[in-house]
């Protein structure tokens, strides 16, 4: 069996080196690797899966790699999902900075056209807000977003949406999946050229009013219009190189906020990152160069939004003239605190209004959304499920019921005109923020020690456990079925009082999922998670300690007890 699969790779391998490729850096990557048989294996003893996340991978040669193949064959099988929807027969298209995104985004273009499927797509990078409010905008089938949001920068991705907007289901991506497994990877993709496409009418681009309708969608949303304009907030803004460039600087000055300063190394796309190995703005190097900017101008706050602009991670300025990195919980708890007491303020907040979270989202969310009356409902990991929760409202027509969504990974949504995860609206709100509690002669930091002042300091941290390799899904499975069959009855010296396994939808009464969450005696909780994007087991601590040094402590003694467990 060994043998024949082995026999499958290096046929696999030799039929492209044979193949007359388009792109002459793909044959030079196959010939670099003549004879050596690991890296070979690497690049085709298995193909990139196509799941509710897309496709994801390294760029390079091969079916385990991102290149024009891959996305031809992936956009072949949408397509034929597509055929059977009815409906406008139309797929909209986005990207983002990163190597070959254009290319990525203008084959799709192609190969949906040479099957008889209309096309709305940017004529410039536009981030993944952008794609779910076409898609929904003009009335799509679906949309696609290329894109490897915050991954190293060898990394690319095809991120599939389904008609409202929202990462396509389950069973709509087993069916592309199905119909991508019978498309011969070179030659099954239907094709025409972009001009030819262009010229019959099935590929056009975005309009005018597609994007000035987002912009306004998101302008409605603002909970003290006009504040903006005479706060004096300063800022300094980062794009990491990113889509976030236009739209987000559009919008700030849009609503007042003119005293911007982009930080000039991250200001242009540039898929190669130069400045960080992760475009993450929830990671430290990330934000370096515009802390260091923020600093030597003194400003309020600082922005950086990543490649895909989906989520945003912010410094603030406190009152010793430091700067503090706010987490992705409390960015998520302060905005849901400002719109909330906003709204009742001015008279705005819809009857019964609902906010939703993840699950493994700060506790400290649902305290705050109790003390306004607000009803808290918490989801699956990824932003699908808020999603999903807006398009319930929305199907019993009180989709107005809905002010926000938050995931603790710096994703938010403040209003129902998209599906996923917004950081223009997320920078529009967080500084609409800061430039309120200026005015009234406070800070961002303050209300922060106010709201742990009334509700208990807790503490929320995530940690990652790395699998690389063929054989790390394999050691990630092994990890959770072990835990499954041995639960621990402890950890770190703290009794594990209750476990709730997501894969029992029967219990949690939410769709299966491999999450495991361990309520501790004390109040404390850990959840274990494999990604649903990298080969990484993440874990997440929320402590609750009567001031941040008690709960520091204890998420260290959990986390060193998890170690032998997870590595």
């Amino acid at each position: 069996m060994k043998d024949k699969v082995i026999h499958m790779y290096m046929e696999d391998y030799k039929r492209w080196l044979e193949a007359d490729l388009e792109d002459p850096a793909l044959t030079q990557e196959l010939k670099a690797i003549a004879g050596d048989e690991e890296q070979i294996k690497e690049r085709f003893a298995v193909a990139l899966k196509f799941g509710t996340a897309g496709l994801r991978g390294v760029l390079g040669a091969g079916s385990n790699r991102m290149n024009i193949y891959v996305v031809r064959q992936a956009t072949q099988g949408l397509a034929n999902w597509v055929k059977t929807q009815g409906g406008n027969q139309l797929v909209a298209i986005s990207y983002d900075s990163r190597i070959n995104s254009d290319v990525f985004a203008k084959t799709a273009a192609c190969v949906l056209a040479a099957n008889g499927i209309h096309v709305r797509i940017y004529d410039a990078l536009m981030p993944v807000p952008a794609l779910s409010f076409a898609t929904r905008y003009y009335g799509a089938n679906a949309g696609v977003m290329i894109t490897a949001s915050h991954n190293p920068a060898k990394y690319n991705g095809y991120k599939a949406y389904g008609p409202d907007g929202c990462q396509m289901t389950d069973d709509a991506a087993a069916v592309v999946y199905a119909e991508i497994q019978k498309t011969d990877i070179l030659t099954g993709a239907k094709l025409v050229s972009f001009e030819e496409g262009m010229s019959q009418g099935l590929i056009q681009y975005v309009g005018d009013d597609c994007k000035e309708a987002l912009y306004d969608a998101i302008k409605s949303r603002s909970v003290r219009p006009g504040l903006c304009k005479t706060a004096g907030l300063k800022l300094v803004y980062s794009p990491l190189n990113g889509s976030g460039l236009v739209p987000v600087t559009r919008v700030l000055h849009d609503i007042g906020i003119d005293d911007i300063t982009i930080v000039p190394e991250q200001q242009y796309p540039d898929g190669n990152f130069p400045t960080c190995p992760y475009p993450n703005p929830e990671i430290f190097e990330a934000l370096k160069l515009g802390l260091e900017l923020a600093k030597s101008s003194g400003a309020d706050l600082m922005l950086a939004t990543d490649p895909d602009a989906d989520r945003v991670g912010i410094a603030i300025r406190c009152p010793d003239g430091s700067y503090e990195l706010v987490s992705g919980n409390e960015v998520g708890v302060l905005l849901l605190d400002y719109i909330c007491q906003g709204r009742i303020e001015k008279g705005t907040m819809p009857k019964n209004p609902v906010a939703v979270k993840s699950i493994v989202s700060t506790p400290l969310a649902d305290a705050v959304a109790a003390h306004y009356g607000v009803e808290m409902r918490n989801v699956l990991t990824g932003f699908k499920w808020i999603g999903d929760q807006i398009a319930r409202l929305e199907a019993d027509g009180e989709v107005d019921r809905f002010i926000f969504g938050f995931e603790e990974s710096y994703g938010y949504l403040a209003g129902p005109y998209v599906r996923d995860k917004d950081a223009i609206i997320g920078s529009m709100l967080i500084c609409e923020m800061a430039a309120y509690y200026r005015s009234i002669g406070s800070s961002i930091k303050e209300r922060l020690e106010a709201i742990y002042a009334q509700y208990g300091r807790y503490l929320n941290k995530v940690d990652s456990f790395e699998f690389p390799g063929l054989s790390g899904m394999d050691k990630m499975a092994s990890i959770m079925e072990s835990l499954r069959t041995n639960p621990p009855k402890e950890i770190g010296g703290y009794a594990v009082t209750k476990v709730t396994d997501y894969k029992k939808p029967e219990e949690t009464g939410l769709p299966a999922a491999n999450v495991l969450i361990y309520a501790l005696e004390g109040g404390a909780t850990v959840v274990v998670r494999p990604s649903g994007t990298e080969p990484k087991i993440k874990t997440y601590f929320t402590t609750l300690g009567k001031d941040l040094a008690e709960a520091e402590a204890q998420k260290a003694k959990l986390a060193e007890a998890l170690k032998p467990i997870l590595a």
